[in-house]
């Protein structure tokens, strides 16, 4: 049964390094938690290092930058793995074709930019559906539309045979008070009607074998036994961690605040109730990252 903590520095000394989510856990999409980024700075005061591990379709250059639009220090975190960067590199492997139909806002459109990591990467070129080889999905057209709009494209895709490519595999992030839909929910819906669905963020390997690469570069080679994952996701965060057999620490406050009825801390019978429901296991709970 997971233990409930009061401070992430109640347990921080027995890890050597952090997964953080962002989303949820060190924003809210709108600004930064204030405590969440003051528990951070004091773990790497100890010498622990921050690898912030996020399911943004974003590469990591964009991601640093919203972060300062959003409040977060520098001095929080040492290093960035995006699901935006372990998608791009498979897609410029050609994992769904050359010619590719892009899902998502004109605002992702960094995403089909060079990149260098990946060996003779293949011409991307964003095409129409009927003339694509594949689907790239980045997020919903319309974030606040149910997935379910998207039926009749998928339809047309799933009987010609495309894959999709999906960059985000979150299915919901709360910004501020305000509930939108993710990648994730679309690449659902199109596995649900029969499509094939690729996916490179948490709790799928890509994304971790992404952040031990960032956590490599820092100089540092560190076990699994002395990471902890850090995330309000259960089934993203928390999922991929028990895959990875890393201790995770698991944020009720967040997408998961009313099942845990979390109130500063979570209600320690609904907690259970929810993690038993979710089939879950993570090492410690807190209400939120302090």
């Amino acid at each position: 049964m997971t233990q409930i903590i009061t401070a992430l520095s109640e347990i921080s000394g027995r890890y050597e390094a952090l997964f953080v989510d962002l989303w949820g856990c060190v924003h809210d999409g709108v600004r930064a938690l204030p405590d969440a980024v003051a528990a951070l700075q004091a773990y790497r005061r100890t010498g622990g290092k921050v690898v912030l591990v996020t399911n943004s379709p974003r590469p990591r250059a964009g991601v640093e930058k919203q972060l300062g639009h959003f409040g977060v220090p520098d001095d929080a975190w040492d290093a960035i793995a995006t699901s935006g960067d372990s998608a791009r590199a498979a897609m410029f492997r050609g994992v769904v074709g050359d010619k590719v139909w892009h899902i998502g806002p004109d605002s992702d459109l960094k995403f089909f930019e060079p990149l260098q990591l990946v060996d003779d990467p293949h011409p991307i070129i964003r095409v129409d559906l009927d003339k694509a080889q594949g689907m790239v999905c980045t997020g919903p057209f319309d974030s606040l539309a149910d997935p379910a709009v998207m039926r009749p494209q998928f339809l047309v895709a799933k009987q010609r045979g495309l894959k999709l490519l999906c960059a985000n595999p979150d299915i919901v992030v709360d910004r501020g008070d305000t509930r939108e839909w993710c990648a994730g929910a679309l690449a659902r819906l199109y596995t649900e009607m029969g499509g094939e669905s690729l996916y490179f963020g948490k709790p799928h390997p890509p994304i971790y074998d992404l952040a031990r690469r960032r956590l490599a570069a820092l100089g540092q080679e560190i076990a699994n036994g002395d990471i902890l994952a850090i995330g309000d996701g259960i089934h993203t965060d928390i999922k991929g961690a028990m895959g990875e057999d890393i201790d995770s620490l698991f944020i009720s406050g967040g997408l998961a605040a009313s099942e845990t009825k979390t109130d500063g801390q979570p209600d320690k019978d609904a907690l259970n109730a929810y993690i038993e429901k979710e089939m879950s296991n993570p090492t410690y709970t807190i209400g939120h990252l302090r």
